[in-house]
């Protein structure tokens, strides 16, 4: 039940709509009741040929109960359906407030069809909580145990029936199933996310597949993965159809029961037989709400697996309770010592035992091969991750300590992949600074040689009609609207040319002189005006310096530089 407690605080929230729901419910379930009583005590007495002012009281109790039925009905399905949406709503948005500050590490973990299908698939389960789990054993309790108190002034011993055919029905049947269910452990959810994986994968993935003639192969992965999807559901299907329909044969052995019970009741005299059409139509209605406990252990168990991963997502990290707002006026300082980082799936550490020293104002180079750690060492300076071990200072103040949001807001960044939304070129730009006018949006365009574009021409869904180079300058563009103290570039010119990555870098130097400047290269080219260059190897820094002092001592940078200069 631990994995429901968060669903059960939210729930209560709306505690009026819950109260209401049982209320209808229990006034629909009795009208109900009382509706089918008044009919079968109708049909004995007219046989009987009473007086004709009886029959009418009888049909005008009969009339008012089917209204009275029929419009508590719809205000408990109103007002059900309204706490539910609600609840989701605020399930929604409770989760999302506690994942967002998990992001991005959270990919790190988890592939994103999985984690759309925990948000939207697991967050939808949880709407039969209250509609299938909580409401109906209250509903159906206080409706069965009424009923049985109405009956006990006919018949003691036909509401000892009732009595055992509500005990089997709602619960000694419901209770056998929900262990069998538990061993079952359906693994619909656990599909579905497998599916969903598959279709973002395929989906995101088109083009190069197409490439390299691997769609068929993929396709059939994503038939693979829809099967067991529908075998599971099939398999779901399959055991709720049988529990409804065991729970049903009860109902109608119960009723046989009472039948059986009530003539012979009358045959011995302790019962008029009048009561009889009564007591067997009341017997069928309040079963009515029996086959509703047959799925209960199945939306139960599917409510509580949902919530498990759902919440185990959010569970695996303590958000502090508060952290500092940073006020970054001036370039910072940052400063690492011994710092580590093992990502989650790993065994290897992506940066180990690092000290670093970036003063305020400096321009600082990480050079070294692919998967050293110089992306990894730019995502702890961002606090997008957190070092297993090591401590982490901006202008004095130790990282941990200071929200994500101050290093966020002084920072121009720049990744190896920048996202681009579908819209014009001046809304993508305005990211950076929605303030800045369309005069200045063309300066900066014209700094990064992209004069050639329009502000109304249109961005396509994750850039797809620009080239890598033209993404890459409009990153760069982004980062200088940005006017922020700190600059962390991560390969930003990779895909330009030697002369376009020149003037590039000559605005951003010129604009980022008094400020602190960090640029991640594969590229050796222009590294004679940074302040120091540091070089990393399999995650540990190997040499740190000028460009001419590790020149001079024809280290492990000069190796990188000679092989460099001999390739091209």
């Amino acid at each position: 039940m631990k994995e429901l407690t968060f669903v059960m605080r939210m729930m209560m929230k709306e505690k009026k709509d819950i109260v209401l729901s049982i209320v209808f419910g229990f006034i629909a379930g009795m009208a109900a009741v009382l509706l089918f009583s008044a009919s079968g005590y109708l049909i004995s007495k007219a046989a009987f040929a009473p007086p004709f002012y009886t029959l009418m009281l009888v049909i005008a109790s009969v009339k008012l109960l089917s209204f009275v039925r029929a419009f508590s009905r719809y205000g408990e399905r109103y007002v059900s359906h309204r706490g539910t949406f609600t609840m989701l709503s605020q399930l929604r948005m409770a989760f999302y407030e506690k994942l967002e500050p998990l992001a991005p590490g959270i990919f790190h973990k988890y592939r994103s069809g999985d984690l759309l299908a925990r948000i939207v698939g697991d967050v939808e389960s949880l709407q039969n909580f209250f509609l299938r789990v909580v409401y109906p054993p209250v509903v159906l309790a206080l409706v069965f145990m009424s009923t049985i108190f109405f009956t006990t002034f006919y018949s003691f011993q036909i509401a000892v029936i009732l009595l055992i055919g509500f005990l089997l029905t709602a619960i000694v049947i419901p209770a056998i199933f929900a262990v069998h269910q538990r061993a079952i452990d359906s693994e619909v959810r656990i599909k579905r996310a497998s599916l969903s994986t598959e279709v973002t994968e395929l989906l995101y993935g088109f083009r190069d597949l197409k490439i390299y003639q691997q769609l068929d192969d993929k396709e059939q992965k994503l038939l693979q993965a829809s099967e067991s999807y529908i075998k599971e559901q099939d398999k779901e299907e399959r055991t709720t159809l049988f529990n409804q329909s065991l729970n049903q044969f009860i109902s109608l052995l119960v009723m046989v029961a009472v039948l059986a019970a009530g003539a012979y009741l009358i045959g011995r005299g302790e019962l008029d037989g009048i009561f009889l059409a009564m007591l067997i139509m009341i017997t069928l209605t309040v079963f009515e709400e029996a086959p509703a406990m047959a799925v209960f252990p199945i939306h139960f168990n599917d409510s509580r697996r949902a919530a498990k991963r759902l919440f185990s997502i959010i569970d695996q990290k303590e958000t502090p309770v508060h952290k500092e707002v940073l006020v970054i006026d001036e370039a910072p300082e940052i400063q690492m010592e011994d710092v580590t980082f093992t990502f989650a799936t790993e065994e290897r550490p992506a940066v180990e035992d690092v000290h670093v020293h970036l003063p305020s104002g400096s321009k600082t180079a990480f050079v070294g091969a692919s998967g050293s750690g110089k992306s990894t060492l730019m995502q702890l300076m961002l606090q997008l991750i957190t070092p297993n071990q090591g401590k982490i200072t901006i202008s004095g103040t130790e990282m941990a300590s200071v929200q994500q949001e101050s290093i966020w807001k002084a920072a121009n960044v720049v990744l190896q992949e920048n996202h681009f939304f579908y819209g014009t070129i001046r809304d993508n730009l305005l990211l950076a600074n929605d303030t800045v006018a369309d005069a200045e949006l063309q300066v900066t365009l014209r700094k990064v040689q992209l004069e050639h574009f329009h502000l109304d021409d249109r961005v396509y869904e994750r850039g797809e009609n620009l080239s890598g180079g033209e993404k890459q300058r409009l990153a760069m563009a982004r980062a200088m609207l940005k006017g922020g103290k700190l600059w962390l570039l991560d390969e930003p010119t990779s895909s330009l040319d030697a002369v376009t990555e020149q003037i590039v870098y000559e605005h951003v130097f010129r604009q980022a002189a008094d400020d602190t400047l960090v640029l991640i290269s594969h590229r050796l080219a222009g590294l004679e005006k940074m302040d120091q260059i540091i070089v990393m190897d399999e995650g540990k820094i190997v040499e740190t310096g000028t460009f001419a002092a590790l020149m001079e001592k024809q280290g492990y940078f000069y190796e990188m530089k000679k092989l460099e200069n001999n390739l091209l």
